[in-house]
């Protein structure tokens, strides 16, 4: 991998990071295009790395919400804050079982052609599609003709996190799916992408750092990849992501999603026929 093709991932990761189409999935569309041969480790390795940026890039974007929230957890206060913390914790839950009993099965996954990658995609298609019109339907459904949302409840949390789980498959959108499966259990749009942008920080930084624990106990980087390309990566993925993430959160007030799932319907299809 050279300094252009880690600056085109880079570039495809923080904007596809945030938008619903997964990150996972096109960066694997990326490494096929342009015919880069990675391994599975090396190729998660490069995907964690990326997915650091974005996290940073989420830190920078919703500072203020995320340096409140950590000012009230670590001081124990009692307040809303505290409690939407707990609630992130209890929806890393499910990630985390993955993590540490099932990421030899994940890795397997990453860097083996495009089919997995186009049924995901057109798994994301269903379930964003399916969290637009649901709504609607279920508002026609009752007397009043409209469904009150409410905010994050410690079931929906949790529901969420499973959605997190199932998603490390490449081509199924994370915050596709969690961001869906918050619409679909009622929860308010206007908090569901700040919940979901903020849900993925702890397990991406855990997973960066038993790969940096890796490295040093075996005394090399482990990997194909040198570090100019990574570093090109990293930085090209944490200032799209800065920018990609306002988006987001403009785009899930505004519920208009639906336009994501034919994307990710056309892109199952075309990563199947190839």
């Amino acid at each position: 991998m050279d300094t252009i093709d880690a600056l085109i991932m880079g570039l495809v990761q923080g904007l596809s990071e945030y938008l619903p189409i997964s990150s996972s999935g096109h960066l694997e569309i990326c490494r096929e295009v342009l015919g880069l041969k990675l391994s599975g480790g090396d190729a998660l390795e490069f995907t964690v790395a990326l997915h650091v940026a974005t996290v940073l890039s989420t830190i920078v974007v919703l500072w203020r919400e995320f340096a409140g929230l950590c000012t009230s957890f670590f001081t124990l206060k009692r307040d809303e804050n505290t409690t939407y913390v707990w609630k992130i914790l209890l929806s890393c839950i499910p990630v985390a079982i993955v993590g540490l009993f099932f990421k030899d099965d994940v890795e397997q996954f990453f860097g083996d052609g495009l089919t997995i990658v186009g049924i995901c995609l057109l798994v994301t298609a269903f379930l964003l599609a399916f969290a637009y019109f649901y709504p609607r339907r279920r508002s026609n459904l009752t007397l009043a003709g409209s469904v009150k949302e409410h905010d994050i409840t410690w079931f929906d949390a949790f529901v969420i996190g499973c959605a997190q789980a199932v998603a490390v498959l490449p081509g199924l959108s994370r915050s596709g799916s969690t961001i869906a499966t918050g619409m679909i259990l009622g929860d308010r749009r206007d908090r569901l992408a700040q919940f979901s942008f903020f849900m993925v920080i702890i397990p991406i930084l855990g997973e960066a750092l038993l790969d940096v624990k890796k490295m040093i106990e075996s005394g090399s980087t482990g990997s194909e990849i040198g570090w100019l390309p990574m570093l090109v990566g990293f930085l090209a993925a944490f200032i799209v992501g800065c920018l990609a993430c306002k988006w987001m959160i403009n785009l899930v007030k505004k519920g208009k999603l639906v336009w994501f799932a034919i994307y990710c319907a056309v892109m199952g299809v075309v990563c199947l026929v190839w």
